[in-house]
């Protein structure tokens, strides 16, 4: 494999526990993204979002639900000011992501 694989991780998850350690059991090291900390920015956002192929809303956990309606770019804004309302685990291979819910759905990236 070729392409590099990032992790989008909160360790305190147990989803985002799980995408990593389904990860490391296949032999992937993935760039971890404690994104908590290390926020993304608006562009950061918008790549992942045109590698998910998914609207900004599907980025949303439910604590962000009253945002599920706005326009694009309140959301990413949102997303940007508040990382935890970003589901998670969020895993990117090349130019394909996934959000890791079931764990089972990363399987599409390999």
């Amino acid at each position: 494999m070729t392409d590099t694989v990032t992790l989008w991780h909160n360790p305190r998850c147990s989803k985002s526990r799980a995408a990593l350690a389904w990860l490391q059991e296949r032999g992937i090291t993935p760039e971890v993204r404690l994104y908590l900390k290390d926020a993304p920015s608006a562009d950061d956002l918008r790549a992942m979002l045109a590698a998910l192929g998914r609207p900004a809303a599907d980025l949303l956990r439910k604590e962000g639900a009253s945002l599920r309606d706005a326009s694009e770019d309140k959301i990413i804004a949102a997303l940007v000011a508040d990382p935890a309302l970003i589901e998670r685990p969020v895993i990117r291979r090349g130019a394909k992501a996934v959000i890791g819910r079931p764990t089972e759905a990363i399987d599409a990236l390999f």
